[in-house]
């Protein structure tokens, strides 16, 4: 089968695109990979065949012989969302809707969409959120975006063209373009590179965190389940018990960076941005597909084995390496790209398809 993974350079995608292969899938990567250079650890990418090319660029010919498609590809956060909101809903909603229409012109038969959790928006929290049920409040352009291109992308499903959407937590563990910028792993990276973490909040507030691995399987799970348990479907993805509190998650990453110390400041007072997500639809729905294995220990665990054997440094931990916002606006400051985030002609010459 052949898949076509947007975002398949990615933080997830790099190791999305391992695992399907390693499950003898052929991979036709697509990113305009906007975080070359900013890899921890050196990986030999495993696509069939890569693209490099805005998703916004998206035309008939890429989706020539696909089957199915993983859309990873987006302004991946809340923060990049607000660089600039027009720019975010045409990559992040209208390019989704192009791909999704081309694909399902192209006798493609699976779509599987990476959503967002943050369309809930601030909720309270005498019920946990269910994907049906509760209501959407999106707050942000990137929330905003997320929920739009789901519900657009839906339109489109049929009998012949079956459209699922997951909704991660927020993601943490190792990868080699690995993310810092998300709170588990940004906690983590912090008590090891100084040897402390504060918290500027009580603790208090409530974060779902699923581990890349337990989110890869998920988009895995929405490519082999059988059509009538996904079609038009949308599941949140994380692990029985997986809403912890930030003072949770802070120590948890004390325990596993040995010797780090943990203060709570409380200068900022309860934080607002606190919600608790319900997992039952994707743990009893997809429960023969679907089996998360990772929690925060174990891969905390793995995170602090990845510092050990790269040398990480806090400069790797607070600059563009592991942090979104702060690359772009490198490639931006640097005249790399331009002010519609697309490559300058100079650096555009040097992407290409590669084989």
């Amino acid at each position: 089968m052949n898949i076509l993974v947007t975002g398949n350079l990615g933080y997830i995608g790099i190791v999305l695109t391992d695992r399907l292969v390693d499950k003898g899938y052929n991979v036709i990567g697509y990113d305009t990979d906007y975080y070359r250079g900013c890899e921890v650890s050196e990986f030999a990418p495993k696509a069939t065949r890569q693209s490099r090319k805005d998703i916004r660029d998206i035309n008939r010919e890429d989706l020539d012989g696909i089957d199915a498609v993983i859309h990873l590809a987006a302004l991946s956060n809340d923060p990049l969302g607000e660089l600039d909101p027009a720019l975010t809903e045409d990559i992040n909603c209208n390019a989704t809707i192009k791909l999704g229409s081309i694909a399902r012109d192209s006798g493609v038969r699976r779509f599987v969409y990476a959503s967002s959790q943050s369309m809930y928006g601030v909720s309270a929290l005498d019920e946990e959120l269910d994907e049906d049920r509760s209501e959407k409040n999106p707050l942000t352009a990137y929330a905003r975006t997320k929920w739009d291109a789901e519900c657009h992308l839906k339109e489109l499903c049929s009998e012949d063209f079956t459209i699922v959407c997951f909704r991660p937590s927020t993601v943490f563990g190792a990868s080699p373009r690995l993310r810092c910028d998300i709170v588990f792993n940004n906690l983590a990276a912090c008590a090891y590179t100084t040897g402390h973490i504060e918290i500027k909040s009580d603790g208090t507030p409530w974060r779902p965190v699923v581990h890349v691995q337990d989110v890869c399987s998920a988009f895995i799970a929405g490519l082999e389940a059988p059509r009538e348990l996904v079609s038009n479907e949308s599941f949140n993805v994380g692990i029985e018990n997986g809403n912890y509190t930030v003072r949770d998650l802070a120590e948890a990453a004390q325990e596993v960076v040995k010797g780090s110390s943990l203060v709570f400041t409380g200068e900022h007072g309860p934080d607002s941005r606190t919600y608790r997500v319900c997992f039952k639809k994707i743990l009893t729905v997809l429960k023969d597909y679907y089996h998360p294995e990772w929690d925060l220990i174990r891969g905390g665990n793995e995170l602090v084995a990845l510092f050990d054997r790269v040398g990480f440094t806090e400069e790797m931990f607070r600059g563009r390496h592991c942090n979104r916002l702060i690359q772009l606006k490198t490639l931006s400051e640097s005249g790399r790209i331009d002010d519609n985030l697309r490559w300058l002609a100079s650096e555009a010459e040097g992407q290409g398809g590669v084989g």
